[in-house]
């Protein structure tokens, strides 16, 4: 506990970043249907109005940036998927140097699609996540290219098939609170990825199909779920795991200190519940020797390494 408070103070010591509030033809911009994504660098707040359009919050230019939408939608044209997000929190690579958005705020939407959070590799381009992850240094490096104090406050997510949030490689202090997860993922409704930490999940209603667990925590260290109501229709709850090997990619951080408490789930398989899963995988990969050969993280130990971790006062209806 100590530990998880220590690194939440370490987020808080940063003072949040501020942006200018949105012009009248930069709000036009905003909520005019096209097929590119708007860059927003500035604090919209609508009132109610669809944003027709993906959005694209990219660089440090953009911190501090916010879209409230007043109870609008952001609902654009096309298919979301990992490389076309309907809301993309994204570090830049300028000259071989990740620069990242720090202090965003998403609030009051329904997000039709998926949000993702991304520092190395934002883009599609794996090459400096998977060069970065053969240093020893990486979890430091990868922490410090992605963003940092994003918040997601009173959010409907609608999701369409892909992940509704992802939560990339290294970054810190992701909060997600008050909000909806409804629709359907083929895989889970939130992924935790690989050196991310500091994420605050809290008071939130998970009511959505998916095809694997609610909330997966690959690799992911010091979060906070609480005061959450998952509706289970029989999948996994909460899974902690360390993903050795994905393509290739090392996982230093183990899942490790981690507060799950409060939550209520229902609709779990009566037979095997799974709601909260502490090792939940422990190398039984196919690709987990594709990391072999280097003296750190999961190259070295395919286990899972979840230590620490605090589950308490959660609940199975």
């Amino acid at each position: 506990m100590i530990a998880l408070l220590a690194a939440l103070a370490m987020q808080a010591a940063e003072p949040p970043p501020a942006a200018r509030a949105c012009t009248a033809a930069e709000i036009r911009d905003l909520t005019t249907p096209s097929a590119q994504p708007y860059r927003l660098t500035c604090r919209a707040a609508l009132s109610g109005a669809t944003v027709p359009r993906r959005v694209l919050i990219e660089g440090p230019e953009a911190s501090g940036a916010g879209l409230d939408c007043g109870g609008g939608r952001i609902a654009p044209s096309g298919e979301a998927g990992p490389r076309t997000p309907t809301v993309a929190v994204w570090s830049r690579n300028d000259g071989g140097v990740w620069r990242r958005p720090a202090g965003v705020s998403l609030s009051n939407c329904t997000v039709v699609g998926n949000v993702r959070i991304w520092g190395m590799g934002a883009g599609g381009s794996m090459h400096d996540l998977l060069a970065s992850s053969r240093t020893a240094d990486h979890t430091r490096a990868a922490q410090a290219a992605a963003p940092l104090n994003v918040t997601l406050s009173r959010i409907r997510f609608e999701a369409t098939g892909t992940i509704p949030l992802y939560v990339g490689p290294g970054v810190s202090g992701t909060q997600v609170i008050g909000s909806t997860f409804t629709g359907r993922s083929t895989s889970t409704a939130v992924y935790l990825d690989a050196e991310s930490r500091g994420a605050d999940i809290r008071d939130n209603r998970f009511d959505i199909r998916t095809g694997r667990e609610q909330i997966a925590v690959d690799g992911s260290a010091y979060n906070q779920i609480t005061g959450n109501r998952f509706v289970l229709d029989g999948r996994g709850g909460i899974f902690l795991y360390r993903n050795c090997g994905e393509d290739g990619v090392i996982r230093h951080q183990t899942p490790s200190y981690n507060q799950i408490t409060g939550n209520i789930f229902s609709g779990a398989n009566w037979l095997r519940p799974r709601t909260v899963v502490v090792g939940a995988r422990e190398g039984r990969r196919p690709y987990c020797a594709a990391d072999a050969g280097y003296p750190f993280g999961s190259s070295v130990d395919d286990g899972d390494g979840a230590a620490h971790n605090r589950v308490a006062d959660n609940r199975t209806e």
